[in-house]
């Protein structure tokens, strides 16, 4: 009984999944405390950096979630990155989490897949299929980050830190150090810079239960494929503890 038990929980995770990524989410970035934990949820389209940077400057929390966000936009990626280094948290990622939310991840102290029946998709966009070689240095410690880079083009009188809207709280060391001020914004600096990326282009780093343990599979995704992941080509010798995606 427990054996069927656990096999229609594998079942229904792997039913989410498919449902997960036929639909793409257009709901905003939404946050919830649950004690050190914070978690994200939604796209990270830049209306939720204010509050995030907030509550990173407290001190109080330890690991942020980020939970079925399926994207948005390389500004506020860059924002909840370099806010997540500062503050030397950890990260985790549970359910599908692309394009925006993988390089918010990837700058967590330590970044893992959640725990769970659910079905865990980190993917992360790339110009073209990585050879070998590149798949091996591409995502250790910094490395991860500068790729960001490749996917936004950004005029030269727009300055190299991201203006966000930051409280007046003598607590604000991350909001102080780390983003500028509205005020540093050139009058001349654009909008909003220019993306390169597609949400599902890139490699898929997937993490899968079953009732012998989690399996862990890696994919390159071409784009062509939509939400229909089982349409990627699949990598051998790409573990994702190995490369340095996830943490041991």
């Amino acid at each position: 009984m427990k054996t069927l038990s656990a096999l229609l929980s594998v079942l229904g995770a792997l039913a989410t999944f498919a449902v997960a990524s036929t639909a793409l989410p257009a709901s905003a970035a939404e946050l919830e405390l649950e004690g050190p934990r914070l978690r994200v949820s939604g796209m990270l389209d830049g209306s939720a950096t204010k509050a995030f940077i907030e509550h990173l400057d407290t001190g109080k929390v330890r690991v942020v979630v980020f939970e079925d966000s399926f994207g948005g936009t390389a500004e506020a990626a860059e924002i909840y990155a370099k806010a997540i280094r500062a503050s030397g948290v950890n990260t985790e990622a549970r359910g599908q989490c692309y394009a925006a939310c993988a390089y918010a991840f990837l700058a967590g102290k330590e970044h893992r897949f959640g725990r769970g029946i659910q079905v865990n998709g980190l993917l992360i966009p790339v110009a073209m299929r990585p050879n070998p070689s590149e798949l091996q240095s591409r995502w250790r410690g910094d490395e991860a980050q500068k790729t960001l880079a490749e996917f936004t083009a950004v005029s030269s009188s727009r300055p190299a830190t991201l203006p966000v809207s930051t409280s007046d709280s003598p607590r604000g060391a991350l909001s102080a150090t780390n983003v500028a001020s509205p005020a540093t914004v050139s009058s001349t600096a654009p909008s909003a810079p220019r993306e390169n990326w597609q949400p599902d282009h890139g490699l898929l780093f997937s993490s899968t239960p079953t009732l012998f343990g989690r399996v862990y599979n890696t994919y390159y995704c071409d784009g062509s494929q939509g939400r229909d992941v089982s349409k990627c080509e699949a990598l051998s010798d790409a573990d994702p503890y190995k490369l340095g995606v996830l943490t041991p």
